[in-house]
């Protein structure tokens, strides 16, 4: 199998790759928790002068291939 995907795509690639196929064929209700579960966010504050700026979160970004 890794002879298909190697000089194609970075494992990486590959397995969001098998995860979304397998995401697809999930029943609704599993499916909408899976999707939420791929959901991912971050959190990140400026600072300045050795103080902490305002948090910013950026959620509900998706990686996609």
């Amino acid at each position: 199998m890794s002879q298909f995907w190697k000089p194609t795509f970075t494992y990486l690639q590959y397995a969001q790759i098998c995860a979304r196929a397998v995401r697809s064929t999930l029943k609704e209700e599993a499916r909408v928790v899976a999707i939420r579960r791929d959901e991912q966010g971050l959190k990140y504050a400026k600072w300045e002068a050795g103080k902490q700026g305002e948090l910013k979160n950026t959620v509900g970004t998706r990686t996609t291939v």
